[in-house]
């Protein structure tokens, strides 16, 4: 299938119009137009190399939302016309324990993300969201449940559901204290969340800036991390954090925050942090964790509960012409929102 993107040629380099091909349709696949495509920091720190060379040239995009234009003889659960998404992953082995166990972002062969790897059966890389259509593997295609405002979906598929994932691990409900460090794209995600699950959820940001907009997404409030007595009377006041926070920083001062057996769960900075102090981690039994998405099941929970909450990302709509000037902005700062790429307005000329 001939379609059109927008990708990065090198490190250093503007997206740009790209026109390459599909593969045909397996019988397990689905073909999709994609509506909607959500842009993550993710995307900006993959094409600019951040986390390692890439094979270029590169179409990012990982929270997708389209229509299915086509299907496989044996697929069974879509049909033309259906309202799908696809996430951060296009396929794994699917007979290794993780993959039984439905968590295919752990998948002991290494699942194959949406973006910048290797088909597991042809070897051609895979190719994202930022483009006019997608062909994908019927079990990584998620449905999109009855009324969703599409346009305020795509997000869900990255920022709602690593967000969602440790909520649900680490069993949050009515009672439990929640801290969510940041309220960027990830934050303002783990708050809306949390709180439908009946948490008590304070934002940790490092002034009081954002207080209201913390309460507007129905926080009690900020704690600031460059208060030191605030942090202090804070003490063991959290039984889950939420760290959002997609640089290098120090866990040090988070720590403490948590109380007998709590866990700071990393979803935002991927690569080296500061050194950590051991005290309060032996003194409390509390641990550090890191989550990675979820898997498809879950995934699939994630859009239902969004759906039955009316939790949607704060959205910022843009055209694909947009996309450079929209990763610059990314690079300036925590975003309290999410973009989102009108596909309609990427010419197929």
């Amino acid at each position: 299938m001939k379609t059109v993107g927008y990708a990065a040629h090198s490190s250093d380099a503007k997206l740009v119009p790209y026109h390459f091909e599909r593969r045909d349709l397996r019988d397990n696949d689905v073909s999709l137009e994609i509506l909607y495509c959500g842009v993550c920091h993710s995307d900006l720190h993959t094409v600019n190399g951040d986390w390692g060379s890439q094979p270029y040239p590169l179409i990012p995009g990982h929270e997708i939302v389209g229509v299915v234009t086509s299907v496989g003889a044996d697929v069974k659960n879509y049909k033309v016309g259906d309202k799908v998404a696809v996430g951060c992953m296009v396929d794994s082995c699917q007979h290794c324990d993780q993959c039984e166990y439905h968590e295919e972002q752990f998948c002991r062969n290494g699942m194959t993300p949406t973006y910048g790897a290797p088909d597991r059966i042809s070897g051609d890389i895979t190719q994202g969201g930022y483009s006019k259509h997608i062909v994908v593997r019927e079990e990584f295609v998620l449905r999109v449940p009855e009324n969703m405002d599409l346009a305020k979906t795509a997000p869900i598929l990255c920022a709602g559901i690593t967000t969602f994932s440790p909520l649900r691990t680490w069993n949050v409900g009515p009672g439990s204290r929640v801290a969510v460090i940041g309220l960027g794209g990830l934050g303002h995600m783990a708050v809306k969340l949390a709180v439908a699950m009946g948490a008590e959820v304070t934002v940790i940001s490092r002034t009081n800036k954002k207080e209201e907009d913390a309460k507007a997404l129905g926080a009690k409030g900020i704690l600031a991390s460059s208060d030191t007595k605030a942090l202090e009377a804070s003490a063991s006041a959290f039984d889950l954090i939420i760290d959002t926070a997609p640089v290098k920083h120090d866990l040090n001062i988070y720590t403490p925050l948590l109380d007998i057996d709590g866990s700071l769960v990393i979803v935002g900075q991927i690569g080296l942090m500061n050194e950590p102090l051991t005290v309060p981690l032996v003194m409390g039994r509390r641990r550090v964790a890191g989550s990675l998405i979820g898997g498809i099941a879950e995934t699939q929970e994630v859009l239902e509960f969004c759906a039955k909450h009316n939790i949607y990302p704060e959205c910022e709509m843009i055209s694909i012409d947009q996309i450079n000037d929209t990763f610059a902005r990314l690079e300036q700062g925590d975003t309290a929102h999410r973009f989102v790429i009108d596909m309609a307005s990427l010419s197929t000329e």
